[in-house]
Formats: C-alpha cells, sequence, structure tokens
C-alpha cells in the first residue's frame, strides 16, 4: 500500500476491523518511512452500478459523487462522517441487494433524501434544494411541509 504522504510503499497495519456490516475491512496503516498513519477500506469488487442521468446520458456511479453531495447538505451541521458513510453504505446495500445494474439519478437522488430526512432536516433541505433544482420560495416552503 502507497503512503498517500510521502508515496513509499512499505506499511504496516496498525488496526483492522470489519466495516459496513461486514461488507469491507477498515485497516489503519503506518508508513514504515514517515510514520504517517492513515486508513484503508478493502471492498468486495463488484459489477459497477450505472447511474442514468436525466438527460438519458450515462455514467458509472461514483461513490465520491454522492458523498461530495452529502458533505455539502451537512456542512454545519450535527453529523458526523461516519453518520455520512453509513448513509452511503445504506444506499449503496440497498443498490446491490436488488441486483440492479442500472439506476435513475432521480431514484438514487431520491433514496438519499429518504435517508437525509430521518438524520437531519437542514440537510435534507440543502440536498433537496440541489437536487430538485428550487426555483422559487415556495418550492422551498412545499418541501418543508413535506417533512412534518
Amino acid at each position: 500500500m502507497r503512503c498517500p504522504q510521502c508515496n513509499h510503499l512499505e506499511t504496516k497495519v496498525i488496526d483492522s476491523r470489519s466495516a459496513d456490516e461486514g461488507a469491507s475491512i477498515r485497516r489503519r496503516r503506518e508508513c514504515l518511512r514517515c510514520e504517517h498513519r492513515f486508513t484503508t477500506y478493502e471492498r468486495l469488487g463488484e459489477n459497477p452500478i450505472i447511474v442514468i442521468k436525466a438527460d438519458g446520458s450515462s455514467e458509472v456511479y461514483e461513490r465520491q459523487k454522492l458523498l461530495r453531495g452529502l458533505l455539502i447538505a451537512c456542512a454545519k451541521r450535527p453529523i458526523s462522517p461516519d453518520q455520512i458513510d453509513e448513509l452511503i453504505c445504506s444506499i449503496e446495500r440497498s443498490l446491490r441487494s436488488s441486483q440492479k445494474t442500472e439506476i435513475r439519478s432521480r431514484d438514487l437522488g431520491e433514496m438519499a433524501l429518504a435517508r437525509l430526512a430521518k438524520l437531519d432536516h437542514v440537510a435534507y433541505i440543502r440536498f433537496a434544494s440541489v437536487y430538485k433544482d428550487f426555483k422559487t420560495a415556495d418550492e422551498f416552503s412545499k418541501a418543508l411541509k413535506e417533512l412534518k
């Protein structure tokens, strides 16, 4: 494993544990050159999920893209990175258990919104405002009423 700090190839594993309800292994590592510590996750190689966008084009699902959107929505909210990670893992488990290889971006967004609504209403509204492309205050108001 290459150290992200100095690019040295030799590291040692300090700690390993199961993560994502057994779907991956979390390892704490330490570089043998610079002693930088970092975390890696090992996941089973799986068939890619294809996201069908609103314009009909498609792209491979990227966990990082969903994570970026959620981090922006959850900024300055009492939501831990572990909670965001679990939210994404929950979506991914649901996608994999359905055994579908394609999902519409709209459906993926709805999955994220359903989970955010249970986690934090402000983060839900932030995510919804971008995802649903609110144009008026009435659209915000309608989304707030749906939360109640």
